[in-house]
């Protein structure tokens, strides 16, 4: 990562601040807001959050090839809006992917960086999802069908990738590029970058929220340190394969904390499909 220098006249910061509105307007931001008052309308609800659910991979029609398309469609409109951003990024005479370090130039040790991430942040994340259930501040988190079928996997595989490139290349890569360039400081970027990412994961709950943030702060610092968005994105998209292919397999075997409520009561969840792991 290139540290961008701040703009220099007010034209140009003007110009900039718009772009950084329409873009959160249509991608991050737009899921923050619905996932806040989904989360507004969960606590006023007659039923505990802890009664409540919610899906990260529902199906969107009841034939299984319509499903399949319509998935299918669904990730290749939100990977767009990385294009989109990764095209802004973009200058003459410079790589974009390249200057974020979103390339395959030095993958195995960026694949080591997202293995240790994993641990650092995908075990503590479970850890404070259970305690979150117990305490009945987090909405029971449905991760993938429970009857799948042999397209699951594929598809689910592809939501995980999605996730994994939405936020880290808007959160990171795109957003610390365009704060930098207004003036801000790498720990104010740091912290209101991890308070948005809390924010677009509110429709799961208190716990979730929790969560994110911590995962924001210690992503963000990394990326500031490694200069690449490619590890980041590789350990979220990994946490979310395990997470969604492994679902079933948890709720089996921890029904009181993974498996749907007997009487699930379901809200909308954010029309942005920018999702990840509890």
């Amino acid at each position: 990562m290139i540290d961008p220098r701040p703009l220099g006249t007010d034209p140009e910061r003007v110009r900039l601040r718009w772009e950084l509105g329409i873009i959160l307007a249509v991608t991050i931001g737009q899921s923050a807001l619905y996932s806040l008052l989904t989360l507004l309308r969960r606590v006023t609800a007659s039923i505990p959050l802890s009664q409540q659910q919610t899906q990260l991979n529902p199906s969107r029609d009841a034939l299984a090839i319509w499903d399949a398309v319509y998935q299918v469609l669904s990730v290749f409109f939100d990977l767009a809006l990385v294009a989109l951003v990764v095209y802004l990024l973009w200058e003459p005479g410079s790589n974009a992917l390249r200057r974020i370090g979103l390339d395959f130039s030095r993958f195995g040790g960026d694949l080591a960086r997202g293995m240790l991430l994993i641990v650092v942040i995908g075990v503590p994340g479970l850890a404070l999802y259970a305690v979150g259930r117990s305490l009945g501040v987090t909405v029971a988190v449905a991760a993938s069908p429970l009857d799948s079928s042999w397209w699951t996997v594929p598809l689910l595989v592809l939501s995980a990738l999605r996730a994994g490139l939405v936020e880290e290349v808007i959160m990171l890569g795109y957003l610390f590029d365009r704060l930098r360039r207004l003036g801000w400081g790498w720990w104010p970027i740091i912290l209101a970058t991890a308070a948005l990412r809390a924010c677009y994961h509110a429709y799961q709950g208190f716990g979730p929220m929790l969560g994110n943030f911590a995962m924001g702060i210690v992503f963000g610092w990394c990326y500031r340190r490694w200069g690449r968005v490619m590890p980041l994105v590789i350990a979220h998209t990994l946490i979310d394969v395990i997470a969604f292919v492994g679902y079933p397999l948890a709720a089996a075997l921890w029904p009181d904390v993974f498996a749907p409520p007997a009487a699930p009561s379901s809200t909308p969840t954010p029309a942005v499909t920018t999702t990840s792991a509890p």
